[in-house]
Parts: C-alpha cells; structure tokens; sequence
C-alpha cells in the first residue's frame, strides 16, 4: 500500500467540485461550533419541559464538549485508517442521529446521552473535515481553502446563543435539534459524491493510552459534575477525582515507553507548547464558562428573555472578532510573556465582574463589561494559540495540535462543570433553592470564583523565557 491511497469513485475531479467540498467542510465545521453555544440559552426552557432546575442543566452542555475533547485524538487515526469520505459521512449521520434523540428526549439523562452520541459525531467533524480539504487543496492553496472553511465556525459562536433564544420563543428547543436534520441529510448524500476517500497506511492505534486519556477526562470532570447534578457524597467525588488522575500519571508512565504513543511527551520539550498548553487548560476554564453562566443569569435571576439574553452574547463576540485586527500588532511588541500576564489578571477580572451583575445595574454599563470581556478574551486566546503553537517540530505538528485541540475542548467541559457545581454550592449556601432572584448571590459568587481561577492561571505564562515569542508572527 502507498502513503495515500485515493478511491477516484469518490474523488473531486473539477472546480465545482471542489468549491462544493469546501462547502460541505465549511457546513460540517458550522454545524460543530453553532451546537457548541446553542443550548446555553435554552437551557430554563429545557428545564421547564423536563420538570428539572436550570441549576441541573449544566450537564446537557457538558455531555456534548466532554465527548469532543475524548475522541477528537482518535479521529486522525480512523480517517487515515478508514478514508476521510466514509470518516466524514459517519460523523454527520452519527451527529443527525444526535440531534433527532436530542429533539426526542423526554428526561435530563435521556437529553445528556443523545448530546454523547451528538458530540461523538461532532468529534470528527472539523478534523477529519480539514484533513479533506488538505488532500484536496495541497501546498498553498490550503491556506486560502481552509481561510473559507473557517468564516462559519467562527459565525456559529457568534449566531449560536441569539438563534437558540429565538427559536425558544419561535416555536420550542426541540426545533434548536431538528434544524440540524435536513442539513445533515444533504451533507451526507453530497459528502458521498464530492469527497476522495483518501487513505493512509497507520501503524496500530495506541488504544491503551486513549482509553487512559479517556478515562481521566471523564473521571475528573464526572466529579466536578457529581457535586451538583448527582448529590455524590464527598467520598464518591474525591474518588473520581483521583481515579482520574491516576489514570492520567498512568497514561503518562505509558507514554514514555512506547514508540508511538496517542501524544508524544517530546511535544513537552518545547518549553512555549507546554506552557502554553498548561496555561490554555486553567485560563479558558473561567473565560468557557460564561456562555453558559450569563444567559442563565439573565434568564433565572433577571428575568430576560431567551431571545434578549441570547442577544446580549452578541456584543463579547463582535468586539472578539475586531480585537483580532490590531490585537498581533500589540502582542508582539509586549511579548508573549508580557501580554499573557497582564492580560490574564484583565481576562479574569472581567470574569469577576460578573458579580456585579444586578437589576440595578444601568444596561450600559452592562454592555460594556460584555464587550471589554469580549476583547480581553479575543486577545488572551490569539496570545495563547500562537504561543503553544509557534515551536513545534514538523513531525510533531500534527500530534500537537491535535492535543491542543482536546485540550480546549476539556477545558470547556471542566469550565461548565466547575461552574455548575460552585452555583449548586453557593445556592445551598444562601438558601435561594429554585427561587429567580433569591439565586442572585451564588451567581455573583460563582462569577467571582471562576475570575479568580482565571487570573491565578497567569502564573503559568510566569514560566516563559521574559524574551519568548518577540520577534514570532501569530
């Protein structure tokens, strides 16, 4: 067998075709990221169907983010393995499947075992996808074809929270699920005609070290979890929590004496990637877990809409996206050392401003800790990106980022997680049990808490070389 081998059945052959693959990746890559943020404003209307508390919600966001980040490592070695064609389509059919148990769910665990089998899909999506487009639009032309693809993943955070608001109110939260049907219908069948199945010979896949690294990640965060959701006496969360971590010391131990481990612990010879890579774990923790903290705030304490609440999301990603413009300018001139301390304590202040969120707050004032959160945590994740990045060996690019791309999908699940069981906590504390208003407290004190994570998380970029990254482009 070659290096790559392409069924031509299957294999775009013209122009059309191609720009059509690219649409099909693009389409695949927007579905992924809107279903990222969807749910966080229909939440209460969730709840309300399933005869639950808002507080007991958090699990349906991080079901879906968890199974990201386990199975992404795998989807490389299955598309090689299997072909980018068939890889894709069971990816899309396995992500419509989840989104038609979603829309059928009648229970809060019937609703969190459709989102695994929806993240379990959505897991191959952008990867497998980007591989397509590499093997379609070789050398150059890969950086414009996957500048196109990228346009929509970043419109489905942007669109998410205010589409899922509206649809709440336009009809219910079953339609947020059933949208994705007849969109997933036609990606398949034009997967199936306008894809090459390229393969590639692999080697065995290191089972043992993905189910090590699996079984960490829902270990630690089914402890987080059980906190709130499931009532686990602290013996039962403490064991999860160092089951996880021995299963992480474990895949560790592992990796170091196989040839060809899941990731390689070389990538830790980088002394940007690991720190970065540490850093982007504890920062985004705090930052990822505000799509699902403000709407529900807004909703259960104030009184908002799900339609208003999804549109006060709008302002932290419009101004997230034209910090992106002069941002490089100014994290090259300070340095990625620099820029990251700062602007973690800013990132983590502006999360704990939240706190101050109130019914006498003036709505201006409002809108602008959105937007300057919003352009904070633009700016600390294009620091971050091309910090853990910019070093790593050719041979390593592809293990690295695949790794990188776990992580920031861990960190979601772990932010949401953390987040979901401090606001349990703080609930019972204050005594606001299910009551709107009289919940205020352990929200502003769940803000405060998931700042000063975040800003504590600068002492990791305290690490970097004071010179690291000056004279690097993002």
């Amino acid at each position: 067998m070659t290096a790559a081998t392409i069924d031509t059945a299957g294999a775009p052959a013209q122009k059309g075709d191609g720009d059509l693959l690219l649409w099909i990746v693009a389409i695949g890559f927007f579905m992924e990221t809107l279903d990222s943020t969807i749910v966080n404003t229909a939440l209460p209307a969730m709840a309300r169907t399933l005869g639950e508390s808002p507080l007991m919600m958090h699990s349906v966001v991080i079901a879906y983010s968890l199974t990201l980040a386990m199975f992404i490592p795998a989807s490389g070695w299955v598309a090689d393995r299997f072909g980018t064609r068939n890889t894709f389509c069971a990816a899309i059919a396995l992500f419509t499947l989840g989104s038609c148990l979603c829309a059928g769910a009648h229970s809060l665990p019937a609703l969190v075992a459709s989102r695994f089998v929806q993240g379990l899909g959505g897991a191959m999506l952008m990867p497998v996808g980007r591989l397509a487009v590499l093997h379609a639009f070789p050398g150059e032309r890969f950086l414009r074809a996957m500048s196109f693809v990228a346009v929509p993943a970043l419109i489905g955070p942007l669109v998410g929270p205010t589409l899922g608001g509206w649809i709440v109110e336009a009809a219910s939260w079953h339609w947020i699920f059933l949208i994705n049907i007849p969109i997933g219908i036609a990606g398949f069948l034009a997967t199936t005609t306008k894809m090459a199945n390229t393969r590639r010979e692999v080697g065995r896949f290191d089972a043992k070290g993905f189910s090590l690294l699996a079984a960490s990640m829902a270990a630690i965060s089914c402890a987080l979890d059980g906190l709130s959701e499931w009532g686990l006496g602290l013996a039962a969360v403490t064991v999860l929590l160092l089951t996880g971590l021995a299963c992480l010391a474990a895949y560790w131990l592992h990796a170091a004496r196989r040839p060809a481990p899941l990731f390689s612990l070389r990538l830790f010879r980088s002394q940007a990637y690991a720190v970065g890579l540490i850093g982007n774990l504890f920062a985004r923790i705090g930052a990822g877990s505000m799509p699902f903290l403000i709407p529900l705030l807004l909703q259960v304490c104030l009184g908002y809409s799900a339609l208003r609440s999804g549109m006060m999301m709008i302002p932290p990603a419009v101004t997230g996206i034209l910090a992106r413009r002069w941002g490089q300018s100014l994290i090259l001139r300070a340095g990625y050392r620099r820029f990251l301390l700062v602007n973690t304590v800013l990132v983590g202040l502006a999360v704990a401003s939240f706190g101050l969120l109130s019914d006498r707050e003036p709505f201006a004032v409002m809108l602008l800790q959105l937007a300057a959160f919003g352009t904070v945590n633009s700016l600390q994740f294009m620091a971050m990106n091309a910090l853990t990045l910019k070093d790593l060996e050719p041979a390593l690019t592809s293990s690295g980022n695949s790794l990188f791309s776990m992580v920031q999908m861990l960190s979601m699940s772990l932010g949401v997680a953390s987040a979901g069981a401090l606001l349990t906590t703080f609930a019972k504390a204050f005594g606001g049990g299910r009551a709107g208003a009289a919940l205020l407290p352990a929200f502003q004190t769940t803000s405060l808490c998931m700042g000063l994570v975040t800003a504590a998380s600068a002492f990791v970029f305290w690490q970097l070389a004071p010179s690291a990254g000056r004279t690097s482009r993002l």
